[in-house]
Parts: structure tokens; sequence; C-alpha cells
């Protein structure tokens, strides 16, 4: 029977596309994935003063996001889009600075007046991603990669690498988008996108519904299982992953339509093109990772790992944070900003302990439970 910490859990912890997901707290605070290279700078003489998150929008109800004051534009040599086809389209249409880098505030209101992304989601999923890959002194992430328009880098082992740096907020067997161990965990992947098609047209009639995404769902972890040895599914990544998979019928349909389905067109335009469809309306309700539940009921998994780094050495990992032990999840992220920032001082601290408070805040307000952490003090 699933748990309420299950539903609570899944109803805000999923990335936009490869959908704001965090594969890196799969692993022990002391063996960190791979890292983008770094500069010199420690960033703790200069900051922005980081303001609280937004709440809901006035008005939370269907609407045309696709008008005139939004168009969509090609990339320009410079931008910065990653792998989450979501926040790459909010870019290319302007509900985010279309270059691809932005402030918490920026991707929290984006995301609520482009989807209807749920705040408590929103706030969650951003600041988790801010902590981990965002410039904490500028309050500036990337969408995509490393780039000087966030300022300049922390010292090491902290970085500002953006949603492309694998092990924090990309993760392994993704639905258009490569394992990180091939090369290329960023850009649209036709092969993966092919499978994508192919199962809906084998389980869904030609769209992507709730059949297709639990049979899509589990078959892409097999694949990483057999040709990934360093396949990692556990903590958030475990989660995120079921949420990835419901997040295209939840928030890529329009929402004038009453039937839950993704049609192959409209795929291709958010996956491929990062465009949203000719006319198209956000959902009717604020909305994110719905019916996640009902695709884990379908194939059984635990979360766990390809051990030694061998294929089809699948190992379930019985102390990852997984939908009956929430607050493991946090426990785990609050560690892995305390090893990126051991010792900080100045505004570097005060922005760290804002930042951390901000996310508690929708932390608390989607699972309730879990002790707040103070690694930096209080203000």
């Amino acid at each position: 029977m699933v748990s309420t910490c299950f539903t609570r859990l899944a109803a805000f912890l999923i990335a936009l596309g490869t959908v704001f997901a965090f594969p890196g707290m799969q692993v022990p605070n002391n063996a960190l994935l791979k890292r983008h290279p770094q500069g010199d700078g420690s960033g703790s003489s200069e900051g922005v003063d980081p303001p609280p998150p937004p709440g809901p929008p006035a008005y939370t109800g269907i609407k045309l996001v696709n008008d005139a004051d939004h168009p969509w534009e090609p990339l320009r040599p410079g931008d910065e889009r990653g792998p989450c086809p979501a926040l790459n389209t909010l870019a290319s249409h302007g509900y985010l600075p279309r270059d691809g880098v932005a402030t918490p505030a920026q991707l929290i209101t984006a995301t609520q007046e482009g989807f209807n992304f749920d705040n408590t989601a929103a706030i969650v999923v951003t600041y988790l991603a801010h902590l981990l890959n965002g410039n904490i002194l500028t309050d500036l992430l990337s969408i995509g990669g490393l780039t000087p328009k966030t300022g300049p880098p922390p010292a090491p082992p902290a970085h500002a690498g953006g949603l492309n740096v694998h092990g924090t907020f990309e993760g392994d067997a993704g639905l258009t988008r490569g394992d990180a161990f091939f090369g290329d965990n960023h850009s649209f992947n036709q092969t993966l996108f092919d499978k994508f098609v192919d199962f809906s047209n084998r389980y869904g009639g030609g769209f992507y519904n709730l059949t297709v995404a639990a049979e899509l769902r589990y078959s892409r972890i097999q694949d990483s299982i057999a040709t990934n040895p360093e396949f990692q599914f556990r903590n958030v990544r475990f989660i995120t992953a079921y949420g990835e998979s419901v997040f295209p019928i939840n928030l890529f349909v329009d929402g004038r339509s009453s039937e839950r389905k993704l049609s192959m067109p409209d795929a291709t335009s958010f996956f491929r093109d990062m465009k949203f469809p000719d006319d198209f309306h956000r959902s009717s309700v604020p909305a994110s990772n719905e019916n996640a539940t009902s695709l884990l009921a379908v194939h059984p998994w635990s979360p766990g790992f390809n051990a030694n780094n061998q294929l089809d050495n699948y190992v379930v990992d019985p102390n990852s944070a997984d939908f009956e032990h929430p607050c493991r999840l946090y426990e785990v992220v609050v560690g892995m900003v305390q090893e990126f920032y051991p010792q900080p001082t100045g505004i570097l601290r005060r922005n760290l302990i804002k930042n951390l408070g901000y996310w508690y805040q929708g932390v608390n307000i989607a699972l309730g439970g879990c002790t707040e952490l103070f690694p930096y003090g209080q203000l």
C-alpha cells in the first residue's frame, strides 16, 4: 500500500525535463560524482542578498502561454540550454532570460507562469538546484553549463557549473538525454526520443500516457543497468525519475484537453525544439507529478546502483532515501552542501544560511516531520 510519505514526496520532487532530477544525491557525501573544471575565486567578499522565494501567482488557471509577449526565438551564440526541456522552452520564449542564466526567483516565477507548476514544488526543486549548482554569491544559476555569466566561481569543491553537472541535478536513465557515462548528458538524444516514440506507438496508440510512462521508465532503468557501469539510481534520482516520467503528461499537454496524453508532434516541440506548440495553453490547475506513484506500482523497483563499475551488477541500497524515508533526502542534500562549502564566512555564509532556509520552507510544507538542520548556524 502506498504511504502518505510516498504521495507527498512524489508530489514535489520532480525535475523539469530530464526534469529537475538530482542524481548526485545518490552517493555518499564523501564520494561526489564528476565535476566541471573550477576557477580559483573564493567568492567570499562580494555578493547579492538573496530575496525570499515568490509565492503563488494571483491567477492559477488555464491561459494561453505561447502568446505575442513570449515569442520563440532561436538560440544565440553563448545562450545556455541544458537537460531540462521545460526550462529550455521557457528560456527560448522569454519567460526566463533568453541567455539561460536566472535567479531562483525568476525560475520559480517562470515555471509557474509558463506551466502552472505548483509553488511548493517550484521552491523545493529550484533552491535545491541552486544550492548544488548555482552561484550562491551572485544568486545566479545556469540552466545549462558553466558560464562566466553567473559570476566568479566559488572555491573548490563547490562549483557554479549549472544543471549540466552530473551528480547533482542531471540523472541517469533519462527519457531523452543520455547517461553522463557516454559523454553527453544534456543534449537532445534522437535515439532515445525514437524509443520514446516507439513506446508511445506500442503502448499508447501514438500518444505518451501513463501506460507508456510506466513501461518506458522501467525499460530505461534496464537500459542503464545493461550499458552503464557507473549507473546510479538512488536517493533523489530514484524519486525524481518517476516524476520525470509523468511530467510530460501533466504539464506538456494543453490545458484545454480532457485527455491526459501527449501527442508526438507536441513532444517533439518540447523535447527537441525547446518550443511551445502553437496556441499552447498551460495546465488548468497548478500541477507537478500527479500519478507518479502509479508507475512504480506497475514495475516495483528499489533504489540502487551498478556495484564495482560492472554492467548488470545492480545492487539495492537499503540506506537510500526513498518514498518511505523522505527525510533521508533532506539530510543527504544538506550534507552535500556542507561538503561543497566546509567553512564559509561573511556574505557566503549568510547566503548559504538564507538559501538553506528558503529550501527548507518548501521541504517542510511538502514533507513535514523533517528536523531543520543549521550547518552554518542562524542569522
